[in-house]
């Protein structure tokens, strides 16, 4: 029988292979829990419940607990909060689930799917900067930016942006496209790398995107991708984009 565990602390790497030096692939943030499939001395292979992923953790790092945990789960959208464990107070960050006697002492909640709700939810990690697998206000990638926009809001997606994009309704052209939906972006080799949230301003009908490179910023969307609004030129083509919620 495969043991259940929950990550106790604000937020945990998830890595690639079972040692310190391995690269960071995910962030494991608080509440959030998971399957342990396999083990050694020092880390578990675990699998992610809400969203399948799978990765190494330090077993210090994580909390063996009854499957599957009972106690009630809501998400948090302040930007960071503090909030009490078992043993000493700790700091939350956004769109981090809190559980127990904590969840019923603090505001976050699930917010219904919404153009209104995803804009508000995207603008909270305005400046974040970029951080490879990352997945909290603290450092975040591209896709675990959307990943966590998205839990916030009542939408689970997968972690990555190649998977991503396998999910969704096709919107033909960025015309067509409203607030929420997300664009996905190619290399030269047509493979998807990068995602951001479309924003369409309804007064002009021009579009721009909140993305996660260098930091979570926004910048001009048109249908040959992301013009860069400080560089001045194209830094991302765009291959795609998916609706997730109807409005």
């Amino acid at each position: 029988m495969e043991k259940t565990a929950i990550c106790n602390l604000a937020a945990v790497p998830m890595r690639f292979e079972p040692s310190d030096k391995s690269e960071m692939v995910n962030q494991v943030i608080f509440g959030e829990t998971m399957d342990i499939l396999d083990q050694n001395e020092k880390w578990y292979l675990c699998r992610l419940h809400h969203d399948q992923y799978t990765g190494w953790i330090d077993k210090k790092q994580v909390a063996i607990t009854a499957p599957p945990p009972q106690n009630r789960q809501v998400l948090s959208s302040a930007p960071l909060l503090l909030t009490e464990g078992n043993d000493l107070p700790r700091i939350v960050p956004a769109g981090a689930y809190l559980y127990g006697n904590s969840a019923e002492k603090e505001s976050g909640k699930t917010i219904t799917p919404s153009e209104s709700s995803i804009a508000a939810a995207a603008q909270i990690f305005f400046g974040t900067p970029y951080l490879w697998g990352g997945r909290t206000a603290l450092g975040m990638d591209c896709s675990g930016f959307t990943q966590i926009v998205f839990r916030m809001c009542g939408i689970d997606i997968p972690r990555n942006a190649s998977q991503q994009v396998e999910y969704g309704t096709l919107v033909p052209f960025v015309q067509e496209s409203q607030t929420g939906d997300l664009a996905f972006f190619d290399n030269t080799e047509g493979r998807v790398i990068h995602v951001g949230i479309i924003i369409k301003d309804e007064k002009t009908s021009s579009f721009s995107i909140i993305h996660c490179s260098g930091k979570v910023r926004i910048d001009v969307l048109d249908h040959n991708g992301i013009f860069h609004s400080g560089l001045r030129f194209y830094s991302h083509n765009l291959r795609t984009i998916r609706r997730f919620f109807s409005k």
